[in-house]
């Protein structure tokens, strides 16, 4: 009887410290504010994530010194999808579902975004997307903080326009952001009066590296007769092979001037830049942009990298608008319930590094400056070209089926493609 007794003691001994274990398990838990970080940490787009997981470790590191958010902690959980776009989808569902992540910076292809879609609604989680792409998009759980079309694309084939350019050629990589914003941009060429046999689109597979036959059939195409420029989607890794060669076939800017989406300072950072000068990039921001509120960043950028050389680029300064109104919009909402937050995102303003007002919208998208660059030697840009803060737009007017659609996450409507002719929603 003793002995029974004895055990008793110590099974109850054992669960009270089991239990206690789990409460303070729990309690440790319930002290930090989860954050999920999915970038590519290897594979051919590795060149360009990596260091957008580097901006949201820092911007974590800024918040916590701040005193963190709510009272509590943020905890990073980096996971690396590694260029393989059905794994975003699985990473991400670890991240929601395992991990308990409250939000999720990440992807940079419009093919990984797209894998994340379904999961993150249907788990009703939060994703700040930092890249430009091609829009035609609605979704409650995503925030579209890099540029749509009507931000980047039309912008720069305008400029190219009033420089005189008349023969195109649409050049990107095989995936749904290149063919979907040439789609765009070809119909938008056309409707400006340009021939269809003054247009000429390819793609190739990502980490594309032999160049040499489709840059000689650019320049064989743009010695017509007609200025002619290279509209470039190219993504990744394949960029440098491809800037490489056209440095080798002698393309100058002053010949057949390339404007990029996908190619800033990261991108440069690895490349001979000499034969590139004067080439083109559009994007809403770049390194060289004078102003306190860009010096401040590099400045902490390259205190937290440790590395006085590391440049910063456009999606750097999405991810960083982006972490900055999810904090304001969480404490706004005093709680990081996605459905709560959601809402208290519409209409969040912050100064953006360019010196201008970002405001994100009831569509989920933000207003941004377009900035045209040049390329110079040390692999920066000067701007040549540069408006004020443009709304972006979901759904393209170019488009048959796209034109009559918008998204709009406030009440009543609260719908990612309204039909504002039928006044019905596709989907919610």
């Amino acid at each position: 009887m003793n002995r029974f007794r004895s055990m008793l003691r110590n099974v109850a001994l054992t669960t009270a410290v089991s239990a206690s274990a789990f409460t303070a398990l729990t309690a440790h838990a319930a002290d930090t504010i989860k954050v999920g970080v999915l970038h590519s940490l290897s594979g051919t787009m590795a060149i360009s994530e990596t260091t957008l997981k580097d901006t949201v470790l820092m911007m974590i590191d800024e918040q916590n010194k701040a005193g963190g958010l709510l009272g509590k902690k943020l905890e990073p959980v980096v996971v690396d999808p590694a260029s393989n776009w059905p794994l975003f989808a699985e990473k991400t569902r670890e991240l929601i579902s395992k991990d308990k992540v409250s939000v999720i910076f990440g992807c940079w292809t419009s093919v990984s975004r797209k894998s994340v879609l379904p999961v993150i609604e249907e788990l009703n989680g939060l994703l700040f997307y930092p890249v430009q792409f091609e829009g035609e998009e609605g979704s409650k759980n995503v925030f579209y903080t890099g540029a749509a079309p009507n931000q980047q694309a039309i912008p720069a084939v305008d400029y190219l326009m009033k420089q005189g350019v008349k023969r195109w050629v649409l050049e990107g990589t095989d995936y749904v952001y290149p063919q979907t914003t040439n789609k765009i941009l070809e119909a938008y060429l056309k409707l400006k009066g340009v021939a269809a046999d003054d247009i000429k689109i390819n793609y190739t597979p990502f980490g594309f590296s032999d160049w040499q036959s489709e840059v000689a059939s650019i320049k064989k195409f743009g010695s017509a007769g007609k200025k002619t420029a290279v509209v470039s989607t190219v993504n990744g890794d394949a960029n440098v092979p491809f800037y490489k060669e056209l440095g080798n076939q002698g393309i100058k800017s002053d010949d057949i001037p390339v404007v990029a989406f996908s190619v800033g300072e990261e991108e440069l950072s690895g490349i001979d830049t000499k034969p590139l000068v004067g080439h083109l990039a559009a994007w809403n921001y770049f390194m060289s942009v004078d102003t306190p509120e860009n010096k401040k960043f590099i400045e902490t950028w390259h205190k937290f990298i440790k590395n006085p050389k590391r440049v910063t680029n456009d999606p750097m300064e999405a991810t960083y608008i982006g972490f900055k109104m999810w904090v304001q919009a969480v404490q706004k909402a005093g709680s990081t319930e996605t459905d709560k937050v959601e809402q208290a995102m519409i209409g969040q303003t912050i100064t953006n590094l360019t010196g201008g007002k970002a405001v994100m919208g009831k569509n989920h998208y933000l207003s941004k400056p377009v900035l045209i660059g040049e390329i110079q030697e040390d692999g920066q840009f000067a701007v040549v070209s540069q408006t004020k803060e443009v709304a972006g737009d979901e759904w393209s007017d170019y488009l048959p089926g796209s034109k009559d659609l918008i998204a709009d996450w406030t009440a009543p409507i609260k719908c990612g493609n309204y039909n504002t002719k039928t006044k019905t929603c596709g989907a919610k």
